[in-house]
């Protein structure tokens, strides 16, 4: 890399034999945890019969890894012990679509924002007339299936009260049960609604042009400035030479 991160990268390396923060260990140690959850495309979806991770995120992975002159290990977590599971030192860098929340922050360090978006709706495409708003959504008779332990659910107990809430745990194969009308309606991130519209078009969002909430998508990790200051670096390298873009047309054109 060049630049500001080379520069920042020799800095942290002349450091690190003196301080005991996380981005020391991770240059002594040789290698890169990187907790996933390998169940939100376009950002982390494990294959289960090879146990091959894709998606932008496990390629990003891979380039702050390279960044750092480091081997990169992916660390399995889910939605519910995300928190948990970097707390108890379980991974460095959590990299899965996260979306930045104010309980969130209060335990850990985020990234600078990588994306940008909200919530939105998606819906069968002959059911997109009768689930176009959220009063339409919350009504007795509907069924709004949602993945546990994530902004998902947090926004759909918050805001749907007569809608029956389905918990489904599967999140790789929640827009299936859609399709099988099995359930109604999913409220999740727009980048996933367009992602699983261009995947199954017989899915559509109901709500094209609207959001519900403003999204931002960041890097999770403990609370170690050295570490922050390091990705939030990285980021802007990312940015200016075209590479995070070229990451997110990858997967999504």
């Amino acid at each position: 890399m060049k630049g500001e991160l080379l520069q920042s990268l020799l800095q942290v390396r002349r450091l690190a034999p003196r301080d005991n923060s996380v981005l020391a260990n991770i240059l002594n140690s040789g290698v890169l945890r990187v907790g996933t959850t390998g169940d939100y495309a376009p950002f982390s979806l494990l294959d289960r019969p090879s146990g091959q991770y894709s998606g932008i995120d496990i390629d990003l992975a891979g380039q702050l890894a390279a960044s750092l002159g480091v081997e990169l290990q992916l660390v399995a977590t889910s939605w519910p012990s995300l928190m948990a599971d970097l707390r108890a030192n379980k991974y460095d860098v959590g990299m899965s679509g996260i979306s930045r929340t104010l309980a969130r922050q209060r335990r850990a360090f985020f990234s600078t924002a990588y994306s940008t978006g909200g919530k939105t709706p998606i819906a069968r495409c002959d059911a997109v007339a009768h689930l176009n708003s959220l009063n339409k959504i919350d009504q007795a008779g509907v069924r709004v299936i949602v993945n546990p332990g994530g902004t998902n659910e947090k926004f759909v107990r918050q805001n749907i009260k007569h809608a029956e809430i389905i918990v489904y745990p599967d999140n790789t194969s929640i827009f299936a049960e859609l399709i099988a009308r099995h359930a109604d309606v999913m409220i999740t991130d727009a980048i996933e609604v367009e992602l699983q519209h261009h995947l199954h078009p017989e899915l559509c969002a109901t709500m094209p042009d609207e959001l519900f909430s403003h999204v931002e998508k960041a890097y999770l990790m403990a609370q170690d400035i050295a570490l922050k200051e390091y990705v939030d670096a990285w980021l802007r390298e990312l940015e200016r030479s075209g590479a995070l873009k070229a990451a997110f047309s990858s997967y999504l054109e």
